[in-house]
């Protein structure tokens, strides 16, 4: 070996050396990407929730209508009562002014005093929140855990009279509007139609005049309508999702090499196939999680059932401008709230995610 040939061997020789740190360097870069990453969901949420409290104040003034003449129960009043009622919900003011003063409040938790109630907009959320918690909540985890269950069968099966079957009543309920569907369920199952007598209330929480287990009973028997109504149109969309996921990952090479292995088909699926196909049902699932909170506007507005979106209707007909705006901006954060998490928890369910 020559003496020009030792500085290139020790080059070599000291290359893995000096290799040494960069090796490391991706771990150390995926400890510092994490916190980075939540900080940047964290502030695109704030970005989001302060372009809703906005959007909140400037949209519903373009609706139309009046609501000091709702306040005044379409009585004659002077135009001085008129302008009494103005300058007690300051709707006198400017228009900056009134967003300035809506903004600083809604900071500190206060969203302004409804209309109509004549109480402030939180305590009606709140008194209403529990009702649409019960409802949504309730239809959440049924519509996610039969969309889940079908869409992974059906999935695994692909091209089956199965898949087709459940496919195709999948996308034709998740297409009906559920106003419509909740309607028709009312005139069949409450009203009655031909033989099928009406075995459900037509709307409403409860009966009134029962207490302890007589209560719970008649809430139930008040639920299964709407909440019957809120599975049939939502599992389709998990169900899809799901699917869809799924058949994406049954070509890759892992659940092959699994399969050599000797598993079973079952614990294929389950154990390898469905948690990595997860992550966009994941998304859907805390979406879904978030409306949970809003509610569904039209199905309780048809049943009658006294939650948020209830309330946001019967607000929205006055218009009710305070406990409309407090009801949309809760509504919108539940959802961007529910998105964030959901942002923050992929990097747990797959590394690959926010490096």
């Amino acid at each position: 070996m020559t003496a020009e040939a030792t500085p290139s061997l020790v080059e070599a020789t000291d290359g893995p050396a000096e290799a040494g740190p960069s090796v490391r360097g991706p771990r150390a870069r995926g400890r510092t990407a994490y916190p980075r990453y939540v900080a940047g969901k964290l502030g695109g949420a704030a970005v989001s929730l302060l372009a809703v409290l906005v959007t909140s104040f400037f949209l519903f003034r373009l609706i139309p209508g009046d609501p000091v003449k709702y306040m005044t129960g379409g009585r004659q009043v002077s135009a001085e009562q008129l302008a009494n009622y103005r300058k007690e919900f300051g709707l006198d003011l400017p228009m900056w002014e009134q967003f300035t003063d809506y903004c600083g409040k809604a900071l500190t938790g206060d969203l302004g005093t409804s209309y109509q109630f004549r109480a402030p907009v939180i305590d009606k959320i709140t008194e209403a929140l529990p009702n649409t918690l019960l409802l949504t909540g309730t239809a959440f985890v049924l519509y996610t855990a039969l969309g889940i269950f079908i869409g992974t069968r059906t999935a695994w099966r692909s091209g089956g009279m199965g898949d087709r079957l459940n496919t195709g009543l999948a996308l034709t309920l998740y297409s009906i509007p559920s106003f419509w569907l909740g309607l028709l369920l009312i005139i069949v199952f409450s009203v009655g139609m031909g033989p099928i007598p009406g075995l459900f209330p037509t709307g409403g929480m409860e009966s009134g005049g029962k207490e302890g287990f007589a209560y719970v009973i008649d809430v139930a028997h008040h639920l299964i309508l709407p909440v019957v109504t809120l599975v049939a149109v939502e599992y389709g969309q998990t169900l899809l999702v799901t699917r869809s996921a799924l058949l994406d990952e049954m070509g890759s090479d892992y659940l092959t090499t699994a399969r050599a292995k000797g598993l079973r088909d079952d614990l294929v699926r389950r154990r390898h196939a469905v948690p990595n196909a997860l992550l966009p049902t994941v998304t859907l699932i805390f979406i879904n999680l978030g409306r949970t909170v809003a509610g569904v506007i039209l199905v309780e507005t048809v049943f009658s059932w006294p939650g948020l979106g209830g309330l946001f209707y019967q607000a929205l007909s006055v218009p009710d401008l305070p406990l409309v705006q407090g009801l949309f901006f809760v509504f919108a954060a539940a959802v961007i709230v529910m998105n964030t998490l959901a942002d923050l928890i992929y990097p747990l369910l797959d590394p690959r995610v926010g490096r």
